[in-house]
């Protein structure tokens, strides 16, 4: 069974190694599911004296005034032998034998972390103490309640020292042990105002009755320590510290702890309770009540531990691993970013990731709306095909067919078929740009990460930016080939469809008839007729070539050279470091600002990283003991 406590004393050290103190933050800790016991009581309660007769050991800082200004976790450990030392955390590699040293590295640990102005602060102090005449056990001093601040002290040290005294007490894994003097009225006790708060029914609570011989001639504390007074669901344990003469002569512990055992064997008031007073009584009581605690709560610190590594591990690789010192390491990372970029670019237009299917909606709904809007009835409207046909044939009337006003009519016509062309090549140019959007905001970082690009922000501004200028330059080509292929029909008309057009001579007409008579109604209605037919055969046309251009243009473009140009402009930098080593500092600060992760995530990735070393040795730590059930 003494293995578990000593588990619990390894887990306690890592926590305090790797940052976790129980506080509230943004992960989670450990700490606070670990079966502790903290000790309570206000200034002047016996807290510390209580502790020392445990261990039998002048250990403590003293002295007026709030003393213990930090959490200090005592772990007692019972070896063989007679030699008694002591180790602290912060200072692996030493041991005290000299208790009084003990007490000023207490004191100047303290001061290293709160300074000399007596704050506190929640950081513990880890001390251990290895000694045959201790049973195995871990305690957590609190810093003693207190109503007053001392001089140099902010007034919020009182509500500052109850909030960290409550921060420990009020986790459902924490044993309380609550300190009160027997020449006070427990009623006014400071140790049990606060745990009846946090421990109304006392389930948690140890209650412990010191200076039972200061008390006043004629009262005791029997009806306290039968439990009638304050009934709690443990016996209260009295007992009789070394007095401040005492303390002053350097008694030793142990003929004080033979001068209290006979206190309360002698005391005719004690001396029906005195098989469970006293400090060592105390210390066993409290060992085997930890013992029986943490066997109770392995299971679910082990099933803590499983779920809360997975989502930590979860979370440190979707933000994926920190970037790398050197120049080359900072050109591939950004490669590999890139590329993945481009891929995922690519799965937006294959279909693989939603976004391309918006492409072909404006092939197949908006090109050819736009298209039908066009007024080609206005175009061809009585008063301008006979305007056109006019002013084509000049001075000399047309003697069959009037070919020039047939032109001059249909290239009037196809020209307006450039602005649904040119809106085509735009919609698709925003689309593009907008799956840029989406590939930026979800490419994943490093290798096998969910981290988003946008944790590099300069780097995502410099991939966005090269992508839209490539992306302006498609459009710039894609426009000019698409206009090209409207000019095309306007500067060569199908020669066949006129050729199937009936003449005026085989419809009975008279090439003889007059210019008037040539320009009546209906024949310019038939003129119209046919232009109109001609124009719809090219929107057909156009509406399949069109599509085609901007896509052979843009997309296909898009898809096959998007980032070359910023490949291109990494390239010489890699081929400066590689031609002069002497600028491999200034190179690497050139691809160091383009990862310049946001401080905050690389803060984030520390403190995780931490977490995770905490939660695996802690696990390998629990799957190391075999304890017993």
């Amino acid at each position: 069974m003494d293995s578990l406590i000593s588990l619990v004393n390894k887990l306690q050290r890592a926590c305090t190694a790797l940052g976790d103190h129980g506080e509230e933050n943004a992960l989670p800790t450990l700490w606070d599911s670990l079966p502790a016991i903290a000790v309570v009581g206000g200034q002047s309660s016996g807290k510390s004296s209580v502790l020392e007769s445990i261990v039998g050991k002048d250990f403590l800082p003293r002295g007026s005034g709030i003393v213990t200004r930090r959490p200090l976790v005592l772990q007692l450990h019972k070896i063989d032998g007679h030699r008694e030392y002591a180790e602290f955390m912060h200072l692996p590699r030493k041991r005290f034998t000299n208790f009084a040293l003990v007490r000023k590295e207490i004191q100047d640990e303290t001061d290293r972390e709160t300074g000399l102005n007596k704050q506190i602060s929640p950081v513990p102090i880890h001390l251990s103490i290895y000694s045959p005449n201790v049973v195995n056990l871990t305690l957590i001093d609190l810093p003693g309640l207190t109503n007053v601040a001392v001089e140099g002290q902010p007034d919020s040290i009182v509500a500052d020292i109850e909030n960290m005294v409550r921060s420990y007490i009020e986790k459902p894994n924490c044993i309380i042990l609550a300190i009160s003097p027997a020449n006070q009225d427990l009623a006014t006790s400071d140790a049990i105002k606060i745990c009846r708060e946090v421990d109304p029914k006392g389930e948690r609570t140890l209650g412990v009755l010191t200076k039972i011989d200061l008390m006043d001639k004629g009262t005791d504390a029997v009806e306290i320590l039968e439990g009638k007074s304050y009934r709690l669901q443990f016996p209260w344990i009295g007992v009789v510290n070394r007095s401040q003469a005492d303390i002053n002569k350097n008694v030793d512990m142990i003929a004080a702890r033979r001068r209290e055992r006979e206190y309360f064997a002698n005391s005719p008031v004690y001396k029906h309770l005195a098989h469970r007073m006293g400090s060592e009584h105390l210390g066993k009581v409290l060992s085997k009540h930890l013992e029986q605690v943490i066997k109770s709560r392995i299971p679910g610190i082990q099933s803590l531990i499983s779920k809360t590594l997975a989502e930590l591990e979860g979370e440190l690789t979707r933000l994926g691993k920190p970037v790398a010192a050197d120049a080359g390491g900072k050109l591939y990372a950004i490669m590999e970013i890139c590329r993945i970029f481009d891929q995922i670019y690519k799965d937006h237009l294959d279909g693989v990731r939603p976004g391309g299917e918006k492409i072909y909606n404006v092939f197949d709904a908006q090109l050819p709306a736009a298209l039908k809007r066009l007024q080609f009835d206005k175009q061809l409207s009585m008063e301008n095909v006979k305007k056109l046909i006019t002013e084509a044939d000049g001075y000399q009337p047309h003697l069959i067919a009037p070919e020039q006003g047939y032109r001059r009519l249909i290239e009037s016509s196809l020209v307006s078929i450039r602005g649904p062309a040119e809106a085509a090549v735009d919609a698709v140019h925003a689309l593009l740009k907008e799956l840029v959007h989406k590939a930026v905001s979800k490419t994943p970082v490093g290798f096998s990460c969910l981290a988003e690009l946008k944790q590099y922000p300069t780097l995502r501004i410099a991939v966005g930016n090269a992508a839209f200028e490539s992306l302006e330059r498609m459009r710039e080509e894609s426009r000019k080939a698409t206009l090209k292929l409207v000019d095309m029909e306007c500067s060569y008309l199908t020669v066949d469809f006129f050729r199937k057009l009936p003449q005026d001579v085989e419809k009975g007409g008279s090439p003889t008839l007059s210019i008037f008579d040539r320009y009546n109604d209906s024949y310019l209605r038939r003129i119209g007729t046919t232009v109109l037919a001609y124009v719809n055969m090219v929107c057909a046309s156009l509406r399949n070539s069109i599509p085609k251009s901007i896509v052979y243009c843009q997309v296909r473009e898009a898809k096959r050279s998007l980032l070359d140009q910023f490949f291109t402009e990494l390239g010489k930098k890699e081929n400066g470091i590689l031609r002069l080593v002497g600028t491999c500092v200034m190179q690497s600060k050139q691809l160091g600002s383009l990862l310049d992760e946001d401080p905050a995530i690389m803060e984030r990735r520390a403190a995780l990283a931490k977490r995770v070393e905490l939660y695996r040795s802690a696990q390998a730590e629990i799957d190391a003991v075999a304890w017993t059930k």
